[in-house]
Order: C-alpha cells, then structure tokens, then sequence
C-alpha cells in the first residue's frame, strides 16, 4: 500500500468539558479513519509534530497512537511513521432520513433539457461523437512552454489594471484577428472575454430578453442557445431552414415583431449550409426595421475546406444589429474556456454589468498564454495544418461512406467544420438509428433532437475532426452493421 503524508490540517471537534484529553484525541482519530476522511495508507504526522500541532503534550498523542496500533486502525514502525490501515467501517444503525423540503422543491420543478434527457457519453469519446477536434495534434509543447514562461514572470499580467472585459492585449489579439479572418468591424474596446459560448449566450439571454418575448430560432438550430433562451422564459419562434440558411421571409410571417434572431450564417447548426447573401441582407433589413438584435455564432467558421472563406453577418452590419460570438474551444482544445463577445459600443457596459453579479474577474492567467499564443504565430500556424488534416478526414469518412454506407445513409457534400449531416435512407427514424448506433459502439447525433416544430429530418450527426482514417472507417463499419 502506498503512502502519503497528510500535509493537511485534519480539523477536529471541540472536547467537551467532562472529557479528557486521550479519550477526546483518540475519538477523534477513530471516527477519522472510519469515516474515510484519513484514507488508508495516509502517514500520519511524527508523535512530536502532531503534538505541536494540536497543542498536546507528547505523551498523550503517543498513548492514543499506541492504543490505535492495537486496536489495528493504524500500523507503526521505528524509523518508517504510522500510517493508516484499511478498515471496515462498521454498518450505521437502521434509520429512517427525511429529504429537506428544499430538496423535494427542486426535484419536483427541475425541468431537464427535454432533447438531451437520455442522452449520456459513457466509455470515453468513440467515433463519431461531434464537437470533438484532433486534441492530440495541438502544439501542447508550446503552449506549456509559453505557460511555463507566464508562470515565472506573473507580474507581466498580473500587475495589469483589471478590466472587467478581459486582458486587454488578448482583446486587441482577438479583434485584430476577427477583423483579419472574419471581416468583423470592431475594436477591442467591444470585445468582451467570456468562458465559452455558452455564458455569452446566458448573459445575451438575460439582458436581452424577458419572459414572453419572441425569439426567432433556426429550425433545426443549436441546443446550446435553446437552453440558454429557454431559462429566460423567451417564446421561441421556429423559423425553417433551408439551403439557403434561415427563411427571413418565413419569420416575418410567423412573427414580425421578434425581439431578435439566433441564426448560424457561415456553418449552419446542423445542416451545415451557408447563409446566402440574399437572405443576409433580408435579415439586416429586418432587425434595422424591427428594431431587433441578430445573434451570430461563428463557432467553427475557420474550418472551410472549398472555395474563399465567408465573411462574417457582422461585417455587412451598418446598423448596430448583430452581435458577434465565438470560442477557441474548436481552433484549440475544449478544456480552453475562453469564448468572446463582440457588442455594439452602447451595450457594453449594460452587457459587463450583468455578467459582474456573477463574475467579478476573469482568468487572467489563461487570456495571458493565449494572447502569446496567438501574437506569436502560433494559433494561425495550428489553423492552417488543422485545416488540411480535417479536409484530409472529412475525406475519408465520404469515400469511406460511399463504401459501407450504400443505401444507408447519404452524406451532405458541404465540406466545413469538423462534422457532417449524412441523411437516413434506409426508412429509420433518426432516433432509431441513434439508438442502434450506440449499440454498437457508435456515437452518433439524431438531428431530431435539434428540432423544435419540423418534422423530424431523419438524418444523423457524424463529427470527424477529433478521429483518424483507421478509427474513421472502423467507426463506419459499424455504423453500417447498425443501420442494415
């Protein structure tokens, strides 16, 4: 059995005034092991140290120590310490415990995400779960270099003025960086640091909506932005998409007076079409109209594999419309939790007040290394291989469909992003082939879940980005013995 000293303080009852020392001491110690808050094979303290600790006089800590060693709670030997032996915690006596009301209030109330309910990943991440990128092929060696280097010198981001939207030269990193690649008109001063999308969209959510009011929502859309419209108690309106990306004329019909729109324009969630500029342009029109908001998420917008990169809704925004967000979760690793919002210069205030009730810092040291990471080169190096190895991948999941998945299941032929929608032929409902897949090993997304009044797609989610050729075409080997 391995050891280890406990370098913790263990914390102890006060002693009643009738009790003596060793037997308040040794009471102590024994409900300590038994309760498993001194693990077996913890070291405990030296006689004379734990002493010192507690205020003891040697002598009684020995005699407890002495009587534990008989009784075989812990094992001493000259030279080595005491350390805690396992031990069977005796049976508590039958009784009977009442739930807090609180407690029974919450569960009785508690509303789960009604789509994800049963959804849970177990076994670690198989093929083809999505939102998974190639974490093993990230430049970890110099990203704990850069780390290392802010970990020696704190004071070069510590002693900088806190600023409630973020460290301000990772924000002056971003906005140039989304003014380079995307097209974004702003500045850092606009940029507001979050820990993903989701708190961007749960801050959005709260400032931008009450109860009642309407939202319009692609449909199918993201369940991220659902859940986080949902809390607020906003109505959503399901406006359909297409191939063109979501119907503006649709949503003007089923509701002119929305308080905004959520919509996905570079890599539509999940169908993965392009918003066209047409329906760019109706959208813009309205919410200038409507006095409305446009939420665009550009959550994975750098990974387009055809034709010139699509610049970004925000960029054909003159009006003060649309709010821009995003993350570093699919260029970089998920375990990052840093996301960005970009608002209109009159909201950023309003928008930092809200999120100060919740959060009064951020992660300074995190932005740091990131900030480095981008100045240096280093992320627009990591975009441009993740590029070509996500192509090379997307690649082989299509040929790799053509050969097993005949007749099966279609796969779209929009190559972005780090999954795909591949469309049911074999008369399953998405749900049931979802099911299957699972079976056998297989993780896969009925797009049904991401629906809110369409008629369920029958068609899955494959995410390629995060598994190579061999774990891609046994993944699809699978899958086809599932869906036969």
């Amino acid at each position: 059995m391995s050891k280890a000293i406990s370098s913790f303080e263990l914390t102890l009852k006060s002693r009643s005034r009738h009790q003596t020392l060793t037997s308040w001491l040794y009471g102590e110690l024994r409900s300590a092991i038994l309760d498993g808050r001194l693990a077996p094979g913890t070291r405990l303290p030296s006689s004379r140290d734990f002493a010192s600790q507690y205020e003891l006089s040697r002598g009684t800590v020995v005699s407890v120590l002495e009587r534990l060693q008989v009784e075989g709670y812990v094992t001493s030997r000259v030279g080595f310490g005491t350390w805690v032996n396992r031990v069977e915690a005796p049976r508590p006596s039958r009784q009977t415990t009442t739930t807090p009301a609180y407690v029974r209030r919450v569960v009785s109330t508690y509303k789960p995400p009604q789509s994800w309910i049963d959804r849970a990943f177990v076994g670690g991440i198989r093929p083809f779960r999505i939102g998974v990128p190639a974490i093993s092929e990230f430049p970890s060696e110099v990203w704990g270099r850069i780390a290392a280097d802010r970990g020696r010198n704190f004071r070069s981001w510590l002693k900088k003025e806190a600023d409630r939207r973020g460290y301000r030269p990772l924000r002056e990193a971003i906005a140039e960086y989304l003014r380079t690649s995307r097209g974004v008109r702003c500045t850092e001063e606009q940029v507001v640091i979050t820990s993903g999308i989701q708190q961007g969209l749960d801050l959005l959510a709260r400032l931008l909506l009450k109860k009642g009011d309407p939202i319009w929502m692609e449909d199918p859309g993201y369940f991220g932005a659902r859940i986080a419209f949902e809390n607020v108690g906003a109505r959503m309106v399901a406006v359909p998409v297409n191939e063109d990306g979501l119907s503006v004329s649709a949503g003007m019909k089923m509701c002119p007076d929305a308080r905004g729109a959520y919509v996905t324009p570079a890599h539509q969630f999940p169908l993965g079409v392009t918003m066209s500029l047409e329906r760019r342009m109706a959208l813009l029109r309205w919410a200038s109209r409507a006095g409305a908001f446009v939420i665009e998420d550009d959550y994975d917008s750098e990974y387009r594999f055809e034709g010139p990169p699509v610049p970004a809704l925000q960029s054909l925004d003159n009006h003060s419309s649309v709010i821009f967000i995003g993350s570093f979760s699919k260029t970089m690793f998920p375990a990052l939790r840093v996301g960005y919002v970009v608002l209109p210069e009159p909201l950023v205030d309003f928008f930092l007040g809200l999120r100060y009730r919740t959060d009064f810092r951020n992660s300074s040291f995190d932005q740091a290394v990131l900030c480095d990471f981008i100045a240096d080169g280093h992320l627009a190096r990591h975009l441009r291989r993740m590029r070509s190895l996500y192509a090379e991948r997307l690649t082989t999941l299509m040929e790799g469909a053509e050969q097993y998945l005949d007749g099966l299941l279609e796969i779209s032929n929009v190559r972005a992003g780090l999954y795909t929608i591949g469309y049911l032929k074999n008369g399953m409902t998405s749900r049931q082939a979802e099911k299957l897949a699972t079976a056998q090993g297989v993780e896969v997304l009925g797009v049904d879940r991401c629906t809110l009044r369409r008629s369920d797609p029958n068609a899955l989610l494959l995410g390629f980005g995060g598994f190579d050729g061999p774990a891609i075409r046994q993944g699809l080997i699978r899958l086809a013995k599932a869906l036969s």
